[in-house]
């Protein structure tokens, strides 16, 4: 169950003060990403990254879609954009304090989107 104390709205105002703390030449490389904030992961996002069901909160974010360095000029138009899902529910139970979600939010935020840019997990900086 996701704590109240943070409100949907607040929540996505974190967010969106996240993506505005990014260096501008990273913004204007976001403009065919969508950012959505869903409460919980689906279940088939679970299976999909090997998560059992029963432990949702270990995905905080996902991105999903070919990172810039995958597309290519001759890409077929009419693709849906690529996405980057924040997950409000595992973010709050993972976190005590206002503080604390806000530098969870800044962080998943920020990995979520380094892997529009070609990073693996294992690139991202701790």
């Amino acid at each position: 169950m996701t704590r109240s104390w943070l409100s949907h709205k607040a929540f996505e105002s974190l967010v969106q003060e996240a993506l505005k703390g990014l260096p501008h030449e990273f913004r204007q490389c976001l403009k065919n990403v969508a950012i959505e904030i869903e409460e919980e992961p689906n279940n088939q996002a679970l299976r999909a990254l090997g998560i059992a069901d029963d432990d949702p909160d270990e995905l905080l974010g996902l991105y999903v879609g070919r990172s810039i360095q995958g597309h290519s000029f001759f890409d077929a138009g009419g693709e849906l954009p690529d996405r980057v899902y924040i997950y409000r529910g595992p973010i709050l139970r993972a976190c005590g304090t206002k503080a604390d979600v806000i530098r969870e939010v800044q962080d998943t935020v920020v990995h979520e989107i380094g892997h529009h840019f070609g990073l693996s997990d294992e690139d991202m900086p701790v």
